[in-house]
């Protein structure tokens, strides 16, 4: 469903590139205030957390129990507010079709055809078909697969958490975010009756018991990089980008508006969210909208959130795009794209786009990282630390 907005639209580069350069953006504030120093730069895979022979799990077997009694809180949280768990196919025709998230794909000679099949980089299309057969709430629990992500924040397998509500706003589901993320804490705190975690308390104590921060995207530009941006022309961004003493990475051309506003807000932004108290970031650039709803505001925006902790991305949420003609363009834009970077090519057609012509109700949807959920709530610093058989150990 949803990707890291910093290595989508840093278009030029690769996505193992991108996800080097992203994963050496700070993330945690420094002692004293102000901006903390980079952390380590990750060439390919080169962190092993757990000494000993590499058929040993990265993550310690205490961190591995845990991840055991967070899925089962969110599996409560999600049953008690009255959605139900479904199972959608990790093998599949169909395919999220992004500029700069890559799939991977089989061909067997075994299958009934010779077509191409990918491993799912989310959910998202099958679960969209759920809910034009007339499911109203549902989440899952999947592993999801995606070329070239790898580093600290990122592993080529990881779990996502995935949920749609019919008739749902954008807001409404940013209360249910938090509370999801409140009742995963409040579970890794006391660890299924075991006893306080240091890395859980802390991060409840960050939380604290007042609502989440919201914040518009322009509100956080004007907040921490001194000028909203929404109607800012390219050249103005890069201007801002060196009066901040800002490089542009490798592959990030001067007239990409929306790598400038990405890199801006990857560098200059995101450090400073969610480092006192959790801040979903909403309405973003109507030209980042994905598969989310464009409003007609002056300018247009995308109704689309993330929230951030520790200046970490935790999830992407949606007020959802149900128009399968604009749906169909967007696919359009994105294959472009991924044809003129010379990324092989992705079907246009799909499931999804048939039940959409069928009719997909109105809907808001979130996919949120586990994995990087588990580390904030265990204190640990990459996700190795948090997986039992990371990339290098697979």
């Amino acid at each position: 469903m949803r990707t890291d907005r910093n290595r989508r639209a840093l278009s030029g580069s690769s996505p193992a590139e991108l996800s080097q350069w992203t994963d050496t953006i700070p993330f945690r504030p420094a002692a004293g205030g102000g901006r903390s120093t980079p952390e380590r730069f990750f060439n390919g895979w080169e962190l092993t957390v757990q000494s000993g022979a590499p058929y040993l799990p990265s993550a310690e077997l205490d961190v591995i129990r845990l991840r055991s009694t967070l899925l089962q809180a969110i599996r409560r949280y999600f049953l008690d507010i009255g959605y139900w768990e479904v199972e959608t196919p990790v093998l599949s025709r169909d395919v999220v079709v992004d500029a700069h998230l890559d799939p991977f794909r089989t061909e067997s000679s075994s299958l009934p055809s010779a077509e191409t099949f990918y491993l799912q980089t989310s959910p998202e299309f099958h679960m969209k078909r759920l809910l034009a057969a007339g499911a109203a709430q549902i989440f899952q629990l999947s592993r999801v697969m995606r070329r070239g992500e790898v580093g600290r924040l990122h592993n080529p397998e990881f779990t996502m958490i995935e949920w749609y509500r019919v008739g749902d706003t954008m807001h409404e589901q940013m209360a249910c975010t938090e509370g999801l993320v409140r009742a995963v804490v409040d579970a890794a705190i006391w660890q299924g009756g075991q006893g306080r975690i240091e890395g859980a308390l802390a991060l409840g104590l960050r939380m604290g018991t007042a609502p989440f921060l919201r914040l518009t995207y322009d509100e956080a530009f004007e907040q921490y990089a001194g000028q909203r941006v929404l109607d800012c022309t390219t050249e103005e961004l890069a201007a801002l980008a060196e009066r901040h003493g800002i490089s542009a990475p490798p592959g990030l051309q001067r007239d990409d508006r929306d790598g400038w506003l990405n890199l801006l807000l990857a560098c200059v932004v995101e450090p400073n969210l969610g480092t006192t108290r959790p801040v979903f970031l909403y309405d973003f650039p109507a030209s980042q909208s994905a598969l989310a709803q464009v409003r007609d505001d002056n300018p247009p925006v995308a109704e689309r959130f993330e929230l951030y902790i520790g200046g970490i991305e935790l999830c992407n949420g949606y007020h959802e795009l149900t128009d399968p003609d604009e749906l169909r363009k967007r696919i359009e834009v994105q294959s472009d794209i991924r044809s003129r970077e010379g990324l092989s090519a992705l079907p246009a057609g799909s499931r999804l786009l048939e039940a959409m012509d069928a009719g997909l109700p109105e809907c808001s949807g979130v996919a949120l990282g586990f994995d990087r959920l588990v580390m904030l709530a265990a204190g640990k610093e990459s996700l190795a630390e948090v997986m039992a058989f990371p990339f290098d150990r697979a």
